[in-house]
């Protein structure tokens, strides 16, 4: 795998590189010293790495702003959707024309409300594999057993006038074991009832991007990135490698 291959060529003498062999070897003392964007073939040794673990590798960009961000532990989440569930839901926003509403009380000393709203395709519920929801007043436990049946799963809340968003330091959308998030600075949150214009196509796909669009928010996307600090004896040169 990549760590252990990292330390392997910790432990050469060299690292080299096999391409560009139509040019000479440069010291990084002078690539240090130059104007970029400049082409090199360097002779170097590995020093370190970074991060260390490689599950710290993996970070949210956005494309638009060029931001890297860390991405939310589940602990993270779970705060905003118990934070989100002090609030009720409202009744008024249940079984709207495009979604079907449930609503329950949890038998735990909480007595939590709970709704979930089943977008219809053509005034019909679809099959679970193919159903788009939003969940108010869910625990993390919960919305990971919906996101496991149904095609794609929302955490909503409730406003006097429609259901919004949670704060974007959660996914703002689940399908699976893939939690999709989006850019706080970039992003412009739509009310959720927008929502609405993918559920009349004719068939709506529920892709990731798609919702994330008419929902106002500015997709992040997962990328790996690492560093490296190449040695020669003339200076000491960090490289980075990022690829989604």
């Amino acid at each position: 795998d990549l760590e252990s291959h990292l330390l392997r060529c910790q432990q050469l003498p060299v690292t080299v590189l096999t391409d560009h062999q139509y040019l000479n070897n440069t010291d990084l003392k002078t690539i240090l010293n130059s104007t970029a964007p400049r082409q090199y073939r360097i002779r170097a040794k590995l020093r370190t790495y970074k991060p260390q673990k490689l599950y710290q590798s993996i970070k949210l960009h956005c494309s638009k702003c060029n931001s890297l961000t860390e991405v939310p532990d589940r602990d993270g989440f779970d705060f905003i959707l118990r934070s989100s569930a002090v609030t009720d839901p409202n009744p008024e926003l249940h079984k709207m024309s495009w979604y079907d509403s449930v609503m329950w009380t949890t038998e735990d000393q909480k007595q939590r409300k709970i709704a979930i709203h089943f977008v219809k395709h053509d005034e019909m519920l679809q099959q679970p594999e193919d159903t788009l929801l939003m969940i108010e007043g869910g625990t993390l436990k919960e919305v990971h057993k919906l996101a496991k049946r149904f095609r794609c799963v929302i955490p909503v809340r409730s406003t006097e006038l429609d259901l919004e968003l949670l704060d974007l330091s959660a996914p703002f959308l689940l399908q699976g074991n893939i939690k999709y998030y989006g850019c706080k600075q970039c992003s412009t949150p739509k009310p959720v009832k927008s929502l609405s214009s993918i559920a009349a196509e004719q068939q709506p796909s529920w892709e990731a991007a798609e919702i994330a669009q008419v929902l106002g928010v500015e997709l992040l996307q997962y990328v790996f990135i690492m560093r490296f600090t190449l040695v020669d004896g003339t200076g000491a040169l960090n490289a980075y490698l990022l690829d989604y």
